[in-house]
């Protein structure tokens, strides 16, 4: 079933609004992913949530994300790119209403997950109608470009954004401010996009929804862990129940013809071993900014702008590596910026991991943050062309929803992980609660240092030697 009025190739009357409608759109959904994180304490003074639920404002809405990443992408081949977007966006406007306005902490974690649902029909739907839009060079290395930038100045944005609303009105409207916002994007999608052509495909709802259960038990079952101990018999259920769907997940997807995830994807070492270091990468760096925030605000005592101010010497140093990169690399090679931004990165984290309330904020937050932002900015953009490397043309979609897969569930799962791990090392006691968070985040940057450094080692073993064969 094709749309006859459709073309992959549209003659664009408006190319500047068409790119900046996608651009804002994917900008949208970044945003949304660190806006909460200055509003933390805010959202946990207000609400009631437990130290260990608290990590749920932030896993809601990647795990949902994450996990349906794949079969949103899918929905958009059958119903077409611009439908999706726009339902993607009212979808992802309710979402953020339901937030803004929730009265307890369980709607808000709801509104969460919806968000999550929305932004994996909206966000494959972005980069789909983008190639469509702009599909020859200049204009589409241009377009590529900027929209390669927006997760940094997302996440930046994001942080600002959040400060200044949550210390000037209240961290509600972080979230309200979402129905302006979308509202205009869908008047400007009826004069900047056009529909994509249909294609006949098979959903694998099945796939989709054992992966969703699996990820979302292991990560209740961490969780719980942080809350109870592993001693506690929901946490090894609930652990057990995940694994079991997981290996549901993958018979299904081997026996499925057109599956979620193909399996020979994963067949690359090269290819594998770059989403396996981005998702350590990524968790070590939600954890970074879940506990470094809340460091800034309780335990130093800077309000929620002075909080995302705070962050700008890490974002400024990706910033400027990022833009030095394309050019270096054509003169050093790709390996020196993959590998040795990693090696700054867990340098960065560890030194973070000896955060005192007594430390000042240029030694122990201010200049490990930079290097940390110094090995963000020269390593992503490499572990993203080493997470595609090889891929046939029509494995192209399935490896890009793998490659965003790994950074959604890589977030909830390190950021599950850290926190399980803070709460054994570092248990509350009965010392003060400025005390308690800088010594759970000592504990769980510590472990952050660690993911990164495994993360080093996946790129050592697996993605710098050249693939011999290709899958």
């Amino acid at each position: 079933m094709t749309n006859q009025n459709a073309s992959d190739a549209p003659q664009l009357k408006r190319p500047g609004l068409t790119l900046a409608t996608i651009a804002i759109a994917y900008l949208f959904l970044v945003v949304d992913g660190s806006i909460a994180i200055v509003s933390l304490p805010n959202i946990q003074r207000e609400l009631g949530f437990s130290p260990a639920g608290l990590s749920w404002v932030q896993n809601a809405y990647t795990l949902a994300f994450g996990g349906l990443l794949l079969l949103g992408a899918r929905l958009g081949d059958l119903m077409g790119r611009l439908r999706m977007f726009r339902y993607g966006l009212v979808g992802f406007m309710v979402a953020s209403v339901m937030v803004g306005l929730a009265p307890t902490a369980g709607i808000l974690i709801l509104g969460r997950v919806l968000q999550g649902v929305a932004g994996a029909v909206l966000g494959p739907s972005t980069l789909a109608l983008l190639s469509t839009s702009f599909p020859v060079n200049p204009a589409r290395a241009r377009a590529m470009a900027i929209y390669g930038s927006i997760t940094g100045i997302g996440t930046s944005v994001g942080l600002v954004l959040g400060g200044l609303i949550t210390a000037t009105t209240s961290w509600r409207w972080a979230f309200l401010i979402n129905l302006p916002i979308g509202i205009a994007l869908l008047v400007a999608s009826r004069f900047s996009l056009v529909e994509t052509i249909r294609h006949r495909v098979r959903l694998d709802v099945a796939g989709a929804a054992s992966s969703i259960v699996a990820m979302s038990s292991i990560v209740y079952s961490l969780v719980l862990a942080a809350e109870n101990g592993w001693g506690n018999l929901a946490v090894w259920l609930w652990l057990i129940l995940g694994l079991a769907a997981g290996w549901v997940f993958v018979a299904i997807e081997k026996r499925n013809p057109a599956p979620l995830l193909p399996l020979r994807l994963l067949a690359n070492a090269k290819r594998s071993g770059a989403n396996l270091a981005r998702a350590l990468f990524v968790g070590s760096m939600a954890a970074f900014w879940f506990y470094v925030s809340q460091y800034l605000q309780i335990v130093k005592g800077l309000n929620a702008l002075q909080t995302g101010l705070a962050f700008l010497p890490m974002t400024l140093a990706s910033f400027a590596i990022a833009f030095l990169v394309p050019r270096l690399s054509a003169r050093f090679g790709e390996e020196v910026f993959l590998i040795g931004g990693l090696a700054t990165v867990t340098v960065g984290t560890l030194w973070l991991s000896f955060l005192s309330p007594s430390g000042s904020y240029l030694t122990t937050v201010a200049l490990p943050m930079m290097l940390v932002g110094l090995g963000q900015g020269a390593s992503t953009i490499r572990l993203t062309s080493a997470g595609m490397a090889d891929v046939a043309p029509e494995d192209s979609g399935a490896a890009s929803g793998v490659v965003s897969t790994a950074v959604q569930v890589g977030s909830a799962l390190g950021l599950s992980i850290l926190l399980a791990l803070a709460a054994g090392l570092a248990p509350i006691g009965a010392e003060s609660h400025s005390n308690n968070v800088a010594h759970q985040a000592n504990v769980a940057l510590a472990g952050g240092a660690g993911l990164c450094a495994l993360a080093f080692l996946s790129v050592v073993i697996w993605v710098r030697p050249r693939a011999k064969k290709t899958v």
